[in-house]
């Protein structure tokens, strides 16, 4: 199908597409998958996909005008339709997968009227990959919208693209690729953008336990994600050689939780969790801080065995592991000291499509 008989297609459709892409915790290794590391000396993440979405609904409309709309941050735009929307601050992520679509699938030579509206179950600099599964989400609707010919593969890597590249926002390569595969996976990063993604086989029984005893504890919406992860490779670059070694400790660390997991080791997994929180600290300043180190300490004197900051840290949630017999005294402390508590399940599906 040709690019011409494709936007042809857009245009006379008159049903609506949605897609949903899977949020994600990071088990082991985060950190490893941002550059320079990544390429000087390869990386390896391992993560999971919770029941926790970015949800997108997308819809022809009549005339020469886009409305573009984000659900859970109150924000709507509407612009008439170009073949590149300029960037402004307000929906720059929704554009920018705008532009690309028309730019790389569309032949740039007419771009469509639409209506792209999105709900995220997760606040955006939670910790939980947010604005990756976003940009994931609505190439998903995209390409179920235009019949792309895109991979899972192809679909993270435009992902990436566009938010780090043409949006220029700072991060690693773990969150597009979990978005788009779903589940769990151990992922391996090198040189020159290459990712491997391992989906890994875990027995139901080690799911149904992990998800027994894991706690999710909001310390609040991290401001300092990008500032953190600037040092982090700015610290690589230089040679700083504690950050570097705690690199190299949080990739060993990804390896032995891949192991662990496979081979129905909890407490090595709880151990793996509690180290690599340990070497993530090391990497960079403001990866931690008083309100995360309080939640740790409550949830510790309640019973956690284990506990770590997903993403780039200074704020979002925090995974705790608690066994079953102390996680109720687990969210009761950490709620009793005005800390968010959510539990969740694992999920093996990812990005995912369809007509409404």
């Amino acid at each position: 199908m040709s690019h011409f008989q494709l936007l042809q297609r857009a245009v006379n459709v008159t049903g609506m597409v949605r897609a949903r892409a899977p949020l994600r915790l990071g088990l082991a290794g985060g950190g490893t998958d941002v550059s320079p590391y990544a390429d000087i000396h390869g990386g390896a993440v391992m993560n999971v996909t919770i029941d926790r979405y970015i949800y997108v609904s997308l819809s022809p409309l009549q005339g020469q005008m886009l409305e573009l709309e984000s659900q859970d941050l109150e924000i709507a735009v509407e612009m008439p339709v170009a073949a590149r929307l300029p960037f402004d601050g307000r929906l720059d992520l929704h554009k920018a997968v705008y532009n690309r679509v028309v730019q790389d699938f569309l032949g740039g030579r007419r771009a469509p009227a639409l209506r792209i509206s999105t709900f995220s179950e997760a606040p955006a600099g939670s910790g939980l990959g947010s604005s990756s599964t976003l940009v994931v989400a609505l190439l998903q609707a995209m390409t179920e919208f235009f019949n792309l010919p895109l991979s899972e593969y192809d679909l993270a890597q435009l992902a990436f693209s566009i938010e780090r590249e043409d949006v220029g926002l700072a991060g690693g390569r773990q969150d597009q690729y979990a978005a788009a595969f779903g589940g769990f996976n151990f992922m391996e990063f090198h040189a020159d953008n290459a990712v491997v993604v391992n989906p890994l086989r875990i027995k139901s029984a080690v799911i149904a336990e992990l998800e027994a005893q894991t706690i999710l504890c909001f310390t609040g919406v991290s401001r300092e994600s990008a500032t953190i992860i600037a040092e982090q490779s700015r610290n690589v670059s230089q040679g700083a050689g504690r950050s570097v070694e705690a690199m190299h400790e949080l990739k060993a660390s990804a390896i032995a939780m891949k192991k662990a997991l496979l081979k129905e080791d909890l407490p090595t997994v709880a151990q793996m969790l509690n180290s690599g929180w340990a070497s993530k600290r090391e990497m960079a300043s403001g990866i931690s801080n008083d309100s995360i180190e309080r939640a740790m300490e409550v949830a510790t004197a309640a019973g956690a065995i284990a506990g770590k900051v997903s993403g780039a840290g200074g704020g979002g949630f925090i995974m705790f592991l608690a066994p079953l017999e102390k996680r109720a005294s687990v969210l009761r402390a950490l709620q009793n000291n005005g800390f968010q508590t959510e539990t969740v399940r694992f999920t093996s599906e990812g990005a995912t499509s369809w007509w409404a």
